[in-house]
């Protein structure tokens, strides 16, 4: 039989579970590039998620938002930050990365934008496609498909799809309070994003608007309660932060604690139901490799739901993008993103420069423009390239207007470098 006749008939509708950032990419994605597509998203919230999230995209995320029409969007509102450092409490600075070694290298470059900022644009791009619909408030308490696996329902939200049981992983002993601050960071000398080095008051301080706000993720004590975490902010800013400020002379817009995680499901494929980004797996913020992993798997998702749709592969490709996509989360996302913040925490800041592998390659980047380059490309290898399993791969690979898949420089050099 010819691998024509062997195609199952494209499908006509899909159900999106979650209006968060990824959910809202995956719906824009797929209506431009398939028009006749129904697609539904549906979110147990009323409105967007306003706390403190993700606010960094890696190149292969910057390279998603550009396919799906809105980067320009994301760099007028953010920005792209320059430099990123490593330091003691003290604030002296062991080792960095230059963001503007990638200036001319390519186009998909770090860029800064607070995740429920982003919502909104995607949000406005999305009620100019006229075969999508977002219904808010509707919670997904189960779902289904027929013996055939030819059709497949959700009843108007299972909890978690996969449930505990079969998420397997950790939960961090340490816990993160994330905070939206305006501080004036800069009169200390500091670069727009840098990760302290201290067994007790580790954080990150990150730039994230263009009027000064600033992102500071602190690591916590097990155990408090979200009002002693709370209570606890002042004296750890005080601690933490260059100048000790008392709380007049900072101004904290948002505040949020919370656990971290290092989890992937068993599967990100079950018949017609598909898991991606923060449904799939979660890890620790410090390095952005949540944010853009999951951007990553939209990508590829939305790439094999469109071959499929224009007959240029069959449903089996799902499983090569379940596989795929927990192979990078193996690979790369879990292992470096445990390493960043063990590296925080985890040695004596003294030393940090001299025991530390990935400082010392740090270090190199400041006299080598070559290697800080291979470093930062190092992040491309989140993405894949599904054309290579698609009939007529060359034809398909110019509809959905995705470009050769670029060289990947080896695991060894991959790294994220903000949260």
């Amino acid at each position: 039989m010819s691998a024509a006749k062997s195609l199952r008939p494209p499908f006509s509708s899909i159900v999106i579970v979650g209006a968060g950032p990824s959910g809202l990419l995956l719906a824009l994605l797929l209506a431009r590039q398939l028009p006749d597509l129904q697609i539904t998203l549906l979110d147990t919230n009323k409105a967007l998620d306003t706390q403190p999230r993700a606010t960094h995209y890696g190149p292969p995320a910057a390279y998603e938002l550009r396919r799906a029409g809105v980067i320009d969007d994301v760099r007028t509102q953010g920005f792209i930050p320059k430099k990123v450092c490593w330091r003691k409490l003290d604030g002296t600075c062991l080792a960095g990365l230059d963001g503007s070694v990638m200036e001319r290298v390519t186009e998909d470059r770090l860029v800064c934008l607070p995740l429920d900022r982003l919502g909104k644009i995607l949000l406005e791009h999305l009620e100019t496609c006229g075969n999508v619909t977002i219904k808010w408030g509707h919670k997904v308490i189960g779902l289904g498909e027929d013996e055939g696996r030819r059709k497949a329902w959700v009843d108007v939200a299972v909890e978690v799809f996969f449930g505990d049981t079969n998420f397997p992983g950790k939960t961090w002993d340490e816990q993160v309070v994330a905070t939206n601050v305006y501080y004036d960071f800069h009169k200390f000398g500091y670069e727009d994003s840098q990760f302290h080095i201290h067994p007790e008051h580790w954080y990150m301080a990150a730039r994230i608007t263009k009027d000064g706000m600033w992102r500071v993720s602190y690591g916590e004590l097990n155990g408090l309660s979200r009002e002693e975490l709370i209570a606890r902010q002042p004296m750890k800013y005080e601690a933490m932060l260059p100048g000790h400020p008392k709380p007049h002379e900072y101004r904290i817009t948002n505040i949020g604690p919370y656990k971290i995680h290092q989890r992937c499901v068993e599967k990100m494929r079950v018949g017609r139901f598909l898991l991606a980004a923060d449904a799939a797996h979660l890890c620790n913020p410090f390095g952005g490799l949540g944010l853009t992993g999951g951007i990553c798997d939209i990508g590829s998702l939305h790439d094999c739901l469109t071959a499929i749709c224009k007959g240029k592969a069959d449903d089996s490709i799902l499983d090569i993008y379940d596989e795929v996509r927990r192979q990078k989360y193996r690979e790369l996302i879990d292992p470096i993103s445990s390493d960043n913040i063990r590296r925080l925490f985890g040695q004596d800041p003294e030393m940090a420069l001299e025991n530390d592998e990935f400082l010392k390659m740090c270090k190199r980047t400041e006299t080598d423009i070559e290697f800080a380059r291979q470093m930062q490309i190092g992040m491309m290898a989140l993405r894949y390239d599904f054309s290579q399993h698609f009939n007529d791969a060359e034809t398909l690979a110019k509809e959905c207007g995705r470009e050769k898949n670029e060289a990947q420089i080896g695991i060894g050099m991959v790294t994220s470098i903000t949260d």
